[in-house]
């Protein structure tokens, strides 16, 4: 692994964040990412796809991508590890990282996605290490 290439990663906007299903099919989702010291975070529902496969195999790839998760030709693949985070001191602190490097973009995500599910959805912390 380029350690520099793990480092840009965090300057970047959005990550193309693969997991693996049991069979092994990668399956990839652009997210947000921030940093925290030497591993990256990324907030999710606790009943993503992401999550659920992620239970199986902590195993990740991720790519800078586009809004859309379109990966460039130039993107450098970057393995690491995903740790899912639940407890709530991890989850606060470290939903604060991302919500200060996305700001507006992020409150305004979050109150659309509280409008439109019915029902409490409880987010969780991945915890991606190289």
């Amino acid at each position: 692994m380029h350690s520099e290439a793990f480092t840009a990663l965090g300057r970047e906007k959005f990550v193309s964040l693969t997991t693996y299903r049991r069979s092994g099919d990668a399956v990839s989702t652009p997210v947000w990412i921030g940093q925290d010291g030497d591993a990256f975070v990324v907030t999710t529902g606790e009943r993503a796809g992401k999550v659920k496969r992620l239970r199986n195999n902590p195993r990740v790839q991720l790519r800078a991508c586009s809004r859309t998760g379109r990966v460039g030709d130039q993107a450098i693949p970057v393995s690491g590890t995903a740790e899912i985070l639940t407890d709530d001191q991890s989850r606060i602190r470290l939903t604060e990282i991302i919500r200060r490097k996305y700001g507006l973009e992020y409150r305004v995500v979050t109150a659309i996605e509280r409008v439109m599910r019915s029902g409490p959805r409880t987010r969780v912390i991945l915890r991606i290490t190289p």
